[in-house]
């Protein structure tokens, strides 16, 4: 059944294909996370290994609540790593030491390029695509990131 909620289709799709986006980059940074966190290596080891557990939790709650917002417009999620890969604006992490700082540092560019996108995103949402609630939505997700990115800008 055709989703009818006020929003017309073009200014819908236009927001799912940037709220497609914001999952790609979500499902990417928890997966740096969870490397993060099984990989960790140093004196700080148990610490930083339940601090990342604790940051992918959040971000794998942001992962299904940008997809549950995609469906609530009517449209599909994108739901393959190779999707994911074509659409994040995040790279993948090629590090070869493990250690929590450099960890922390990555992660943190990472939350700050999301935090960026989402602010870009915000007026488009409201005021160009005429979609509130989507507006509102990643306003919430932006706060979010940004105490993440807060946490962990604290550890360096």
């Amino acid at each position: 059944m055709k989703t009818n909620i006020g929003i017309s289709e073009k200014n819908s799709l236009s927001v799912v294909n940037e709220l497609a986006k914001i999952l790609a980059d979500e499902y990417i940074l928890y997966t740096k996370t969870r490397n993060a966190h099984w990989n960790v290596e140093g004196p700080d080891f148990i610490d930083k290994h339940k601090f990342f557990e604790t940051q992918f939790g959040q971000l794998d709650e942001f992962i299904d609540s940008v997809a549950e917002r995609i469906r609530t417009l009517g449209h599909y999620a994108p739901a393959s790593l190779g999707s994911f890969l074509s659409l994040t604006q995040l790279t993948e992490m090629n590090r070869e030491k493990n250690d929590s700082h450099g960890f922390i540092t990555e992660l943190l560019e990472d939350h700050e390029v999301i935090i960026s996108k989402l602010r870009e995103n915000i007026h488009r949402f409201g005021e160009e695509f005429h979609d509130a609630g989507s507006c509102d939505f990643i306003t919430g997700l932006m706060e979010s990131h940004e105490k993440m990115a807060w946490f962990l800008r604290s550890h360096l």
